[in-house]
This record gives C-alpha cells, sequence and structure tokens, in this order.
C-alpha cells in the first residue's frame, strides 16, 4: 500500500522538537499536512494520552490517513482542508488551542508517486497537480488559458526561473495548434526551448512544474495565512515546527518567525516593558538540515529545511 512505501522526512527530530508540548495529559497536535499520515501515527504511538487534529486538501490522502489511523478510534480527528483553514477546523471541533501544529510542506509521496496526479515530469500523465482534485482548475487549465506575461509572471516568481520569458513564449505558440495535456508534451517544449548554452544538472523542465503547482494550488498565499493561524492557536508553552522543501515556502516561514521572536518595543526605551516581550522562541539555530544518513536513506529529505518555535507568553 502507499502508506507502506512513505518515510516521513525528520521524524524523529520532529518527535524530540515537539515532544515537550505533546507530554501533557490531554495534548492536542495539529498535523496540518497530514498526508499519508506517517508524522501522526508516531506521534499517537509516542504519546498516548495525545489527540492529533489531521488537516488535508487531499482526499485521496486523508482517506488512506483515516485508513491507516483507524486503531487510534477518536485520538485522530481527521478534517478536509487546505492548512489555511486551521482556525475554522480547530472551531468546528470546538478546540480553543492547541499544545502544537506541525508542517511538512510540499508535494506528498502519495501525489508523488502516483503518476496521474501530474506532478512527476519524469512521468507520462495528465498535467493535473491539483492536491485536491474535488475543486479548481488544473495545471493543463493554467496553460491553456493564462497570457504569456502571467505564464512569465509565476515561472519568475514560483519557479524563480530564469529562461521564463523563453519557455512562456514557446508554450503560447505550441497551445495555438493543440493543448498541451499530458507531462510529456510539456516537457518536450521546455526541452526544445532550453538553448545547450544553459542546459544545466536535473530536468529542464523542474522548475516551470514547481511553478504550475504553487499556482494551481496557491500553496504560498496558503502558508502566509496558516502560519498567523498556526501560531495564534498555540498555548503557552506550545511548539511549532515545519518542514519546508524550497526557499519560497522558507523565506515565508523565516520571516513569520522572526517577526514573533523580536520585541515590539520602541527604539530608546531604558527598558523593555512585559508587553513588549518576545511572545516565542526559536527552538533551533536557521534553518536544520536532515542528517547526512537520512539523507542517504530518504532522498526526500535532501532539499527539507527545519525551523521550529515554542509559545513564551499569550497575547497581550
Amino acid at each position: 500500500m502507499a502508506e507502506n512505501r512513505h518515510t516521513p522526512v525528520l521524524l524523529e527530530r520532529t518527535l524530540e522538537l515537539l515532544g515537550p508540548a505533546l507530554e501533557r495529559e490531554g495534548a492536542v497536535l495539529v498535523d496540518a499536512t497530514l498526508g499519508l499520515g506517517g508524522h501522526t501515527e508516531a506521534a499517537l504511538t509516542r504519546f498516548p494520552a495525545l489527540t492529533v487534529v489531521g488537516l488535508d486538501r487531499d482526499t485521496d490522502a486523508l482517506a488512506a490517513s483515516i485508513a491507516r489511523l483507524a486503531p487510534f478510534g477518536d485520538r485522530f480527528r481527521p478534517v478536509h482542508t487546505v492548512y489555511d483553514g486551521i482556525e475554522r477546523a480547530l472551531a468546528a471541533l470546538g478546540i480553543d488551542e492547541v499544545d502544537a501544529v506541525l508542517f511538512d510542506l510540499g508535494v506528498s509521496s502519495m501525489q508523488l508517486d502516483e503518476a496521474e496526479r501530474g506532478f512527476a515530469y519524469a512521468q507520462d500523465a495528465p498535467l493535473d497537480m491539483r492536491m485536491d482534485r474535488t475543486t479548481g482548475m488544473t495545471a493543463a487549465d493554467v496553460l491553456a488559458t493564462y497570457p504569456e506575461e502571467e505564464l512569465r509572471r509565476i515561472f519568475y516568481a514560483y519557479g524563480e526561473e530564469k529562461l521564463a520569458p523563453r519557455y512562456a513564449r514557446r508554450i503560447v505558440e505550441a497551445r495555438a495548434s493543440r493543448p498541451i495535456a499530458r507531462s510529456t508534451e510539456l516537457n518536450q517544449i521546455i526541452f526544445d526551448a532550453t538553448p545547450r548554452s544553459a542546459q544545466r544538472t536535473g530536468h529542464p523542465a523542474k522548475r516551470v512544474y514547481q511553478a504550475l503547482r504553487i499556482e494551481v494550488n496557491a500553496e504560498l498565499a496558503a502558508l502566509e495565512a496558516a502560519l498567523p493561524a498556526a501560531l495564534e492557536a498555540l498555548r503557552v508553552g506550545g511548539r511549532i515546527v515545519v518542514l519546508a522543501y524550497q526557499s519560497l515556502e522558507d523565506r515565508i516561514v523565516k520571516r513569520e518567525l522572526a517577526s514573533r521572536v523580536r520585541s515590539t518595543a520602541p527604539a530608546g526605551l531604558p527598558m523593555e516593558l512585559p508587553e513588549h516581550a518576545p511572545r516565542f522562541r526559536l527552538l533551533v539555530r536557521g534553518a536544520e538540515l536532515a542528517t547526512e544518513q537520512e539523507r542517504a536513506e530518504n532522498p526526500r529529505a535532501i532539499p527539507v529545511r527545519l525551523r521550529a518555535a515554542e509559545r513564551l507568553a499569550a497575547a497581550a
């Protein structure tokens, strides 16, 4: 089964960082990116008094996790939502505050491994890329309808692709004769548009696929809304761990956490008043990487950047 192929990234380190918050009797963890439930299963097993609220927009992953975590009964509370729906999800469950939040961002193992989802450029598949296949436009829709300047913008902004103008122009030219519906078709356009002098290590379409996926799923906007909501939901002593896999995500996480650990005291005050003291503290220095051993054993851990924080005080 798919869940048996899934190796959670930085599992032990994540549980180590969240552990002090999860040991409390009646503790609640929000797994904001449930996926196949690997982190949640380990947390429920290790902390017998823990309840996990698992959020995921992917109905296939949610169904697999519900089956996998059924032995834990009502200690697991699944919710079908994007992670920026964390506040509404907790309110619907009657939960006012939580002890910990985990974000394991990016594409899940199921989405990568199932070719028909269209996330992997290495496999021939329809260009879907929706994390929630019940709603929204597909990557093929984006390629078919976005004007050239908009394609160029998302390739620059979300893929950090230097050849964005060339790729956008070639896509618009190609779709004039027939729709670009499958990964092999898009790959060929990108290959043909990539000058030999610009060939790089790895697949030339990698950044274009990343940009399309982020656009289709509005990932960065959802993260920007979800992080503040998650931090506000934490009780005093509560902890958050975020695993990011590309620089755009990590930048958002770094900025949000940095804003929470700074004093809000006006410059020039002779002493810091309690209401200006930081409400959070960082638990790791900078962004923590996977060990060489884990990267060798689990290639999906290679790009991960872990950041973590603890709540020190309630809102003023």
